[in-house]
């Protein structure tokens, strides 16, 4: 099956700091969101890479991208963003074939340590169930809050959701096509809304999404590992 890999990176990443968003920020030298782009890239050279950026922010990228040696450069399909991730998705989405031998891979840009590994189980789950999301157990304590105070919750009934998420193209397609007004938090919940069930498959702790202060030299050690 044909495969293409959606680098969402759309978000202004206000809380990491800086003069620039977090996926133009250094990891080991290069673009935050140059790693996502070579995870895919090195899993499968025949995938074809978009990449979902602020409008303001596309020729940054250019001039970020032109200073990579050329042994560093992707062929990747540049889309504008849109107001909100859904937006952002559908951008690089409606230039996506709806067929059902093609699978669409989702990947936040934030999550630039991603394997092979995961990748690779993520095409296979998806090409046998339609749907596929990776997932690793909870391992902080959790608690329910409700209008009178918390309770404690069991965290074994409970995962926590990584990307990328799979899909087979047209089955996605279709989802955002008849999404409705609902609030949706990822691309799996537009697609559950759809009455599509996706199967869960096993992520990865070192999966890490850089979001806070300190998440990119805690990326970096990991990276170094």
């Amino acid at each position: 099956m044909k495969k293409h890999a959606i680098i969402v990176a759309g978000g202004s990443g206000t809380r990491l700091g800086g003069e620039v968003p977090k996926q133009f920020q250094l990891l080991a030298g290069k673009p935050l969101l140059w790693w996502a782009l070579k995870a895919f890239a090195d899993e499968d050279p025949a995938t074809v890479l978009h990449l979902v950026l602020p409008s303001r922010f596309i020729p940054l990228w250019q001039t970020l991208k032109d200073k990579l040696p050329d042994e560093d450069r992707f062929q990747i399909l540049v889309h504008e963003g849109g107001s909100s991730r859904t937006d952002s998705v559908l951008s690089a989405l409606d230039s996506i074939p709806s067929d059902d031998e093609i699978l669409v891979a989702v990947h936040d840009a934030a999550r630039p340590l991603v394997s092979r590994k995961v990748i690779e189980e993520g095409w296979g789950a998806a090409a046998d169930s339609l749907a596929a999301i990776p997932v690793v157990a909870v391992t902080d304590s959790l608690r329910h809050l409700e209008p009178e105070g918390s309770r404690s919750v069991s965290r074994s009934e409970f995962v926590a959701v990584q990307t990328p998420q799979v899909f087979r193209a047209d089955i996605l397609k279709k989802a955002y096509g008849n999404m409705g007004e609902g609030v949706f938090t990822d691309d799996a919940s537009v697609v559950e809304a759809s009455g599509i069930t996706p199967r869960l498959f096993p992520g990865s702790p070192d999966n890490i999404k850089v979001t806070n202060p300190g998440d990119l030299e805690i990326a970096e050690l990991l990276l170094n590992k």
